[in-house]
């Protein structure tokens, strides 16, 4: 029999797609693939780059089939015409799509989220209409978590995120900068954010972080942290920019090397390199001290200060100014004119010139900050071929170990800072052997195409499905949320019973999304950081120093600089000091133990009453607060400043409550933390008769248990 005749199919065959198809969202600021605007507000910074950057090396990938970077399209005769096209084509498996968002013109983050609802149904018609539906959702930010999350659950698409900053942290920056609480709701709608970050944490699941220490001390205070779907994956760095120097005989000196000479009565020596902006916790005071202190040093190398720029020291008043005035009166104090370079003025394009120079002169690059998140100046210095010396907080930790080209170390700790930067450049042998660790592991961990291989492990096993995608399974307690306060000193009650202090730092880290921790001290911020770490205590919440005159946030230790300029008020210390100069029994305390708005002495209290110092003072017409503690300590500080004004100062900032916040103190310099609405506890020490006088009071404890146990028994008491 003949054969019967299939009929030939002619219709369309369905392509096996290889490769993943990734969608990245990155709604706010101005995007586009070239001559990005970086810096032109506060919505066009790293992240428009990186994620410009990210989606240009996934493309070159061979297992990424398509990328598309999915942004707002801007209509607006201000701003390039680009950001009106639809279509910016980066490859032939790259394009930015722009996709429109209510109000065509542009507009900063905080004015989008009315609009975000009909971005996700523009982008979702967009995928039906042209690409079909991604493999992996990356989303970028809040506003993007918000579209991410919706879509995500409409689609079953899994969702990726990266926050790049965060919204409780962000709260902590801006009051500290002096931004009035409503106007925080008002212009940044900051509970808005945080609730938008709460949902996209619930539904992502992954998300991608730039350092341990990140997931750590920012995601962990959400209620919906996952630590299991973290991952951490840390960012690429430009090695077009970043590279080594060329060979000597091809070598021009850079324009920023003419104006170091300047300043140098010897520029051939090695240069030690410190880049960081004018901040205290960048620690920069520390390093000029080391350095003057050692003529080792100074025989080794030059010191190289590029901290920000700066125009008349004496006319800035913000902490800038108070960082670049101390530098300058330290580099004088060590007379260290013709060693140390510190240009008022550099350029972008001159910070990865300046690495090669330290690298060129056998140098070594400092980065002694007292915290540092994570530390892109160490890759890029790294990249360049300078070994470093890193402070052992936060992400030098990695680097260094990833890189293996330098050292850690205790940013308090000038002796341990002089060892490990003469180890670098006294031993030639060593030296070139960290500047070839430092490149190759730059090469390997932190270039587009590492950051990229390490990218993609983590989102193929939700692209290829072979990994389930759990559902959040806890209920939500937003009102938990840092509902009681913990205020506790220093001296004598932390420090003092190590186990005691163990017990109590396992309840803090147990509790520390509802709890708020905080350290009131009279002592001043490197000394109040050194005890902390020291004794193992984590880095509070609020950590108030300088006998209430400084209020610093975690994380990063931001300070409140709106506080500062609140209790400065008809502060005159001149007139204090011209008051109590040769005062009988009363001796000014080491130069370091004073600050702006703080003035310290020792006082002999057989020769000297404090009454009547404090009597002295008010008939100089001098309307300040007078602190004798320890039954030696006398400080002055502002009529508006003490431990407990600060105290309800960051209630009034934070939100948290006076009458559910317990205050542990020790001595006089506690007392007016514990009066008023608080929960006082007076910790058994051996200066009973401080606080004695506090025990008719109301809500006032006095604990039978010394150093922390009287914490944890006051907390029983209290039924904390």
């Amino acid at each position: 029999m003949p054969r019967t005749q299939l009929p030939v199919d002619n219709s369309p065959q369905p392509v096996e797609k290889s490769g993943f198809f990734i969608a990245l969202l990155s709604l706010h600021g101005l995007i586009r693939g070239h001559e990005l605007e970086l810096g032109r507000d506060a919505d066009t910074g790293g992240q428009t780059k990186y994620v410009v950057e990210l989606a240009k090396a996934l493309g070159e990938r061979e297992d990424v089939r398509q990328v598309v970077l999915l942004t707002r399209k801007v209509v607006d005769p201000r701003v390039s015409p680009d950001y009106a096209e639809d279509i910016e084509v980066l490859s032939d498996k790259v394009q930015i799509v722009r996709i429109a968002c209510g109000e065509p013109g542009y507009l900063r983050k905080e004015l989008l989220w009315d609009s975000l609802d009909a971005f996700c149904d523009n982008t979702l018609a967009y995928f039906q209409k042209t690409t079909g539906l991604p493999d992996i959702l990356h989303s970028h930010y809040a506003d993007a978590g918000y579209v991410g999350a919706r879509l995500s659950r409409q689609t079953g698409v899994p969702l990726v995120h990266t926050g790049h900053s965060l919204g409780r942290g962000k709260r902590k920056q801006l009051l500290a900068s002096g931004v009035d609480p409503a106007e925080l709701e008002q212009t940044y709608q900051i509970s808005r954010r945080i609730d938008v970050e709460e949902d996209t944490l619930s539904v992502a699941v992954r998300v991608i972080t730039s350092t341990r220490q990140e997931v750590e001390q920012q995601y962990a205070m959400y209620d919906f942290y996952q630590p299991e779907r973290m991952r951490v994956v840390p960012p690429g760095t430009d090695l077009q920019a970043f590279h080594p120097p060329v060979p000597k005989a091809q070598r021009r000196p850079p324009a920023i090397a003419k104006e170091l000479e300047r300043f140098l009565r010897d520029p051939s020596k090695p240069i030690i390199l410190a880049l960081a902006r004018p901040d205290p916790k960048k620690n920069l005071i520390r390093l000029v001290q080391a350095y003057g202190e050692s003529e080792a040093l100074q025989a080794a190398a030059n010191l190289v200060l590029i901290a920000g720029n700066r125009e008349d020291v004496a006319d800035d008043k913000a902490v800038s100014g108070q960082v670049h005035g101390e530098l300058l009166l330290a580099i004088d104090k060590y007379d260290l004119y013709g060693k140390v370079a510190y240009p008022k003025h550099h350029l972008p394009a001159d910070v990865a010139d300046l690495y090669r120079l330290g690298a060129a002169t056998g140098g070594v690059f400092v980065n002694p900050a007292l915290t540092e998140p994570f530390g892109l100046t160490l890759i890029e210095a790294a990249a360049c071929g300078l070994p470093t010396v890193a402070t052992q907080d936060g992400g030098p930790v990695e680097i260094l170990a990833n890189c293996c080209n330098g050292y850690l170390i205790d940013p308090l700790d000038s002796q341990d800072m002089t060892t490990k930067l003469l180890h670098v450049l006294e031993d030639r042998l060593n030296w070139q052997r960290m500047s070839k660790k430092g490149i190759e592991g730059v090469r390997k961990h932190y270039s587009w195409e590492a950051h990229v291989a390490r990218y993609l492990e983590v989102i193929r096993p939700l692209a290829e499905k072979t990994e389930p995608m759990a559902t959040f399974t806890k209920g939500r307690k937003p009102s938990r949320f840092r509902q009681r306060a913990l205020f506790t000193s220093l001296d004598l009650n932390l420090t003092g019973d190590a186990a005691s202090l163990a017990v109590l730092i396992q309840r803090i880290q147990s509790e520390r999304k509802s709890l708020l921790f905080g350290v009131a001290t009279g002592r001043h911020l490197d000394d109040a950081l050194g005890e902390l770490r020291r004794h193992g205590i984590p880095e509070p919440d609020v950590l108030i120093t300088h006998q209430g005159t400084q209020i610093h946030y975690a994380p990063g230790l931001n300070r409140d600089t709106a506080w500062e300029q609140h209790i400065e008020h008809h502060w005159n210390p001149a007139e204090v000091r011209r008051l109590l100069a040769g005062y009988p029994g009363l001796t000014p305390q080491s130069r370091e133990q004073q600050s702006r708005l703080k003035i310290s002495y020792i006082v002999d209290p057989t020769v000297a009453d404090v009454a009547a110092i404090r009597q002295t003072l008010l008939r100089g017409e001098q309307d300040v607060n007078v602190v004798f503690s320890f039954g030696q300590f006398l400080d002055v500080i502002p009529t508006r400043a003490s431990k407990g004004l600060a105290v309800r100062w960051c209630a009034g900032r934070l939100g948290f409550q006076l009458d559910r916040t317990l205050v542990a103190g020790v001595t006089a310099a506690d007392a007016d933390m514990l009066r008023g609405n608080t929960l006082g506890a007076v910790i058994t020490s051996q200066h009973p008769d401080e606080l004695a006088g506090m025990s008719g009071a109301d809500n006032i404890y006095y604990s039978h248990s010394q150093f922390a146990d009287g914490i944890l028994e006051s907390m029983a008491h209290y039924g904390f």
